[in-house]
């Protein structure tokens, strides 16, 4: 099995699992009891994004998983075989699965379900179970995706474990 290839700077907390083909950028977080499993497809978690306490990250053959630059996935959400484009917020809870796909500066809220395949346009807010696309996000929400993932990002190089 692959053994995973984290940046430098990037940070794994106690009890967090990270195995197989995993890819994690500079400045990223992996919190407690997280699980990053790429021992069935690839893994790539880009730069400054944080894997919040009890998160699962999976794939499932032919369906890896790509995280992008600047997101934050908060706690007890459930990222599997899906992709995730920069600066997005997966809120608590939330589950996205094989082959959907997620854009850029989205918001998918707390407990949302994204069933397999399904797409959500950049600058998106989506919500519910199934999740359905309300409305585009307003300026200040996009910015506040990139202050969740910066504070992550300050919070985790300055933490004592």
């Amino acid at each position: 099995m692959k053994q995973p290839e984290l940046s430098p700077s990037a940070r794994v907390f106690p009890g967090a699992v990270v195995r197989g083909e995993v890819t994690v950028g500079a400045e990223s977080s992996i919190w407690y009891n997280a699980v990053v499993r790429g021992d069935i497809e690839r893994i790539s978690i880009g730069a400054r994004t944080n894997i919040q306490d009890c998160c699962v990250v999976h794939a499932d053959a032919g369906f890896p998983v790509a995280v992008g630059d600047g997101v934050t996935v908060g706690h007890g959400a459930i990222l599997h075989g899906c992709t995730v484009g920069d600066n997005t917020l997966i809120g608590m809870g939330a589950i996205v699965l094989n082959g959907a796909r997620i854009g850029k500066n989205c918001l998918i809220a707390a407990g949302a379900l994204v069933p397999q395949g399904v797409e959500i346009p950049d600058g998106s807010l989506a919500l519910g179970q199934p999740a359905r696309v309300m409305r585009p996000l307003m300026p200040s929400e996009i910015e506040h995706n990139a202050a969740s993932a910066a504070q992550y990002a300050a919070l985790a190089a300055g933490a004592d474990e």
